[in-house]
């Protein structure tokens, strides 16, 4: 594939929304607004809708266009690994967490990376989601190089839904 010299991705771009085929679109819903939180900003009858945090047009979208009624892809195939919800504290970060297992969702792992700490589980349809909190940048962890030298430790759990009583 050819690949341009002259372009680099300035630093203020980020990700804006993240778009997902689902099989039901009432149970995914259910699950990005009723256990994670996200308000629905807009709905196009029983086909897609738009869901976000604060006054974001959208974070998420959702369709069921091609997937009404599908099957997650089988493993080994391409496709999305995960989303991935950057939450502002730590604890924001234990209190979406305590609704995901308030909700009876197991957990498929959970890190210390040294940049963020965050937790990996699956929506109804398959999809990975990582919930996470950036640690402060002058803590994250650096080889003798001055390069990140992330990391993949136990995170305490229990300590971050702790923060969120």
């Amino acid at each position: 594939m050819p690949q341009s010299k002259d372009h680099t991705a300035p630093a203020g771009a980020r990700l804006g929304h993240v778009h997902l085929k689902v099989a039901d679109l009432d149970r995914a819903i259910a699950f990005y607004s009723g256990v994670l939180g996200f308000a629905v900003t807009q709905r196009y009858g029983s086909r897609a809708a738009f869901l976000a945090a604060g006054d974001y047009h959208h974070h998420i979208g959702l369709n069921t266009w091609e997937s009404a009624g599908g099957t997650p892809p089988p493993p080994g195939h391409t496709g999305l690994y995960h989303s991935a919800f950057l939450y502002p504290t730590r604890r924001d970060l234990g209190a979406a967490i305590r609704a995901v297992l308030e909700a009876g969702i197991p957990l498929d792992g959970a890190a210390d990376h040294g940049v963020s700490e965050a937790v990996y589980l699956r929506d109804p349809d398959g999809n990975g989601v990582e919930l996470y909190a950036d640690k402060p940048p002058e803590d994250w962890p650096r080889d003798a190089g001055g390069n990140l030298a992330m990391v993949n430790d136990r995170l305490d759990v229990a300590a971050l839904v702790a923060l969120a009583d």
